[in-house]
């Protein structure tokens, strides 16, 4: 499973404006419902909320990555988003978060969700590949960025 084949390209945001962990959530899911990948805002806000609550899904080392399973979306998506400030998302080392994958599955689809975040994860272990995407200046780099961080591995 690559990155690529369900992160949606027209959700990517490089200069996210949000400043807490609830504006971030609602700016990814707002890119994901303009382009299409979202039947009902509003279920999917509260599924990524209410998953928040159970523990921040804020990894560490600048990354969150909140998911969910939601009748919202027919397919596996995600949304990313970059704060060159960063954003304090509750996050497990306490420091301020600055690359967000927010991941949203079917509501049957435990296996691929499960295998995005390994895959999404595994990939944000590497620090030059965290530091590329922090100095990425747009979509097409973060695409880029992946892309080759993703033929390396494959």
């Amino acid at each position: 499973m690559r990155i690529l084949d369900f992160l949606v390209e027209d959700a990517i945001k490089i200069n996210l404006e949000a400043k807490s962990k609830e504006e971030v959530i609602k700016e990814l899911v707002k890119l994901l419902k303009e382009a299409g990948k979202i039947s009902d805002e509003k279920k999917a806000l509260q599924i990524l909320m209410e998953r928040e609550e159970l523990g921040s899904t804020g990894v560490g080392q600048g990354v969150a990555i909140p998911h969910g399973k939601t009748i919202a979306v027919s397919d596996l998506v995600s949304a990313f988003g970059l704060s060159k400030e960063g954003v304090d998302f509750d996050a497990l080392d306490g420091a301020p978060v600055h690359l967000f994958f927010l991941l949203l599955a079917p509501e049957g689809a435990a296996g691929s969700h499960l295998k995005a975040l390994a895959r999404i994860s595994s990939l944000l272990k590497d620090k030059y590949f965290r530091k590329a995407l922090i100095d990425a200046n747009s979509s097409a780099d973060v695409l880029k960025i992946i892309r080759e961080e993703e033929e390396l591995r494959h």
